[in-house]
């Protein structure tokens, strides 16, 4: 089992907040630190500082880390060119020592791309199945030799395909409710499936949907990793839980329920241990005010107590 904290930037942190927020990751033993990859706040409230770039972060934080994961969960396909795409994460893992992984997905918060220009096609499975085998394919051509493609909306011609990844596998994520292209993908190109927000029965359906996308293309279904990303608020107290519900804009009662990671050390660990049972080998805990180190603290101190 691996456990992981997961932010969103975009509601109004900085470099910096995320910096520190990375190293409280890493000092409390939590295995990887990952980020949404958006440009625009979601929902009201002070858009200051403004937005941070997903990749250009990590490039910052993979050289003032030394052992966590680094990735986003996830990209957004329709934010970058998958050939510049697949540069800038060999780069970063390169930057990190192998610590990088890519989380991809057909991206889906409109009123952003309108905001900044960015196209937004009604269908996005296709870009995204495309990004999926250019990046793929450039990282596997071997040293020397070009990599081509013509597909519906990108072509390549004689791509040089550098630089690799450090990493001779780096790891792809690719997740989502999507009831059949997205375990179809999953199944072909990735090494981690992710579901996030759902309840446990969604998520041991998911899982259950994702292993007979693999059977059905002869791959092991043991060969792919599970894992759920869930929002999290944790303290000792229903005080201390309210004021940080407040924080993320609910309530307690709001909050508590069936669905997401809350409460104290005991509930933590039941909770986890109902998503193991499901069969997730990954956890993403979603923590929404990144300024709260406190927070971080209090649930790395209960990793010891999680299973592994």
């Amino acid at each position: 089992m691996e456990y992981c904290t997961f932010t969103e930037p975009q509601q109004g942190f900085s470099y910096d907040d995320q910096l520190a927020f990375a190293r409280a990751t890493e000092t409390g033993g939590f295995d990887g630190f990952f980020r949404s990859d958006h440009y625009m706040r979601m929902g009201a409230g002070d858009p200051l500082p403004g937005p941070t770039d997903a990749w250009t972060t990590l490039a910052g934080l993979a050289r003032e880390t030394s052992r966590i994961r680094l990735g986003t969960l996830v990209s957004s396909a329709t934010h970058r060119v998958p050939s510049i795409l697949a540069i800038q994460v060999a780069q970063v893992d390169a930057m990190s020592g192998g610590r990088v992984e890519l989380g991809l997905g057909t991206g889906w918060f409109e009123e952003e791309h309108r905001a900044y220009g960015i196209p937004f096609p009604a269908k996005r499975f296709g870009p995204l199945e495309e990004q999926l085998e250019i990046v793929t394919g450039l990282w596997e051509t071997p040293v020397g030799e070009t990599f081509d493609f013509v597909g519906q909306h990108y072509t390549l011609e004689d791509c040089p395909a550098l630089p690799k990844p450090l990493q001779s596998n780096l790891p792809i994520i690719v997740g989502g409710g999507g009831p059949k292209r997205t375990p179809e993908l999953a199944a072909r190109f990735a090494s981690e499936f992710n579901i996030g927000f759902q309840p446990e029965p969604v998520i041991a359906e998911k899982f259950a949907r994702v292993r007979a996308a693999c059977v059905e293309i002869g791959r092991d279904p043991g060969s792919l990793k599970l894992s759920v990303a869930l929002p999290t608020i944790v303290g000792p107290t229903d005080d201390v839980l309210a004021h940080r519900a407040a924080a993320a804009g609910h309530t307690l009662d709001e909050f508590r329920g069936a669905t997401n990671i809350c409460g104290d050390h005991d509930e933590i660990v039941a909770k986890v241990e109902r998503l193991v049972a499901l069969g997730a080998d990954r956890v993403y805990f979603q923590l929404m005010d990144m300024r709260d180190i406190e927070q971080v603290e209090y649930l790395a101190a209960v990793l010891p107590r999680l299973p592994r």
